[in-house]
């Protein structure tokens, strides 16, 4: 099992802590999770609305790279159809340079209809979009000049000067919203990656969306293993009461103002399944449960819903010192093996 961290970094200007500040907090957590023996720490990319506020994830993850040495340096997920390949391409290559070969790169579609309005652009387009730059973007991170015209690009003869230091290309994740996408993304051979809160409606549906993945991944005869990487909003406290009491107002406020979603109370979701919140135990229990699905890297969304940046912490101290050492976890190296 591999352990990550992952902010979706929503933001709620009413509350003390400026845009600034958060950005302080992410770093400093970055720098915490490598202490901790983390794999890796991913932010996700959101544009023209407080539901994220790290619209172009290369920056934030180059700072975080002078701070850091070893921790993998993500994003979950770029949002291919909203930016040029070959840009896309050359500011990632740029950051697995910065980072000694650090960068994990998840890429998506997009879902929030605000941001194609913003883009002006049609939801229909996402998934040609999505497939045409994803194919630019790897052929682009070979090195050599080349040529691809598709139906929204188009690249002539033309060769990066930048490319990524891990070869081929830094591990790459396929983010999906719907759970019949996930056969697709394993027939192609790529990692899984996906937020059950967004996706499924109970424990048992996440594991219907992985076994779908499985045989996908089965039939794409790929000589590599799978990583199908789950994001579910963690938290560990002294006991299952602890942690009620100290992060259900953030998960709650954080449900309240997610755009586009279906709103769940704490008792709905603990229910399904889909948060990680509790002692130790209890969220070790889960996470064994869920292994036995098939997944094999866990992304903890520990900073949401404003909640304090020492609740935060407290609670990404006690999951690495207190739940991790349960699990064979891989050696913390620089980069991705």
């Amino acid at each position: 099992m591999r352990f990550s961290v992952f902010s979706v970094t929503d933001h709620y200007p009413e509350e003390p802590r400026s845009i600034r500040d958060f950005y302080a907090q992410l770093l400093d957590e970055m720098v915490l999770a490598e202490e901790l023996g983390f794999s890796a720490y991913f932010v996700a990319e959101h544009h023209f609305h407080e539901y994220g506020i790290v619209p172009s994830p290369p920056v934030l993850l180059g700072a975080a790279a002078q701070r850091t040495s070893r921790l993998g340096l993500g994003v979950a997920v770029s949002v291919l159809p909203f930016h040029h390949p070959l840009a896309v391409a050359e500011e990632y290559a740029m950051v697995d340079q910065l980072t000694n070969g650090r960068l994990v790169l998840g890429v998506g579609s997009g879902y929030l209809q605000h941001e194609f309005a913003g883009f002006g652009m049609g939801p229909w387009e996402k998934r040609f979009r999505f497939d045409e730059a994803l194919a630019i973007m790897l052929k682009a991170w070979e090195g050599e000049p080349f040529s691809y015209h598709g139906v929204y690009y188009h690249v002539h003869n033309t060769r990066l000067a930048v490319t990524p230091l891990q070869r081929p290309h830094p591990p790459l994740w396929i983010a999906i919203l719907r759970a019949e996408a996930a056969y697709h993304v394993g027939k192609q051979g790529r990692y899984l990656m996906l937020v059950p809160y967004a996706t499924c409606d109970t424990q048992a549906d996440l594991q219907g969306v992985i076994a779908q993945y499985a045989q996908g991944y089965a039939a794409s005869g790929s000589g590599t293993p799978p990583d199908v990487a789950v994001a579910l909003h963690t938290y560990v406290s002294t006991s299952p009461a602890a942690a009620r009491a100290e992060a259900e107002a953030a998960l709650d406020r954080y449900v309240r103002t997610r755009l586009y979603a279906r709103r769940r109370s704490y008792d709905e979701l603990e229910q399904a399944g889909l948060i990680l919140f509790g002692d130790p135990d209890t969220v070790a229990a889960r996470i064994e449960a869920l292994a036995a699905m098939g997944m094999t890297h866990l992304l903890i969304l520990t900073n949401f819903g404003a909640l304090p940046a020492k609740r935060v912490q407290a609670s990404l101290e006690r999951f690495a010192r207190q739940v991790m050492p349960r699990f064979a976890t891989p050696p913390v190296t620089p980069g991705y093996p």
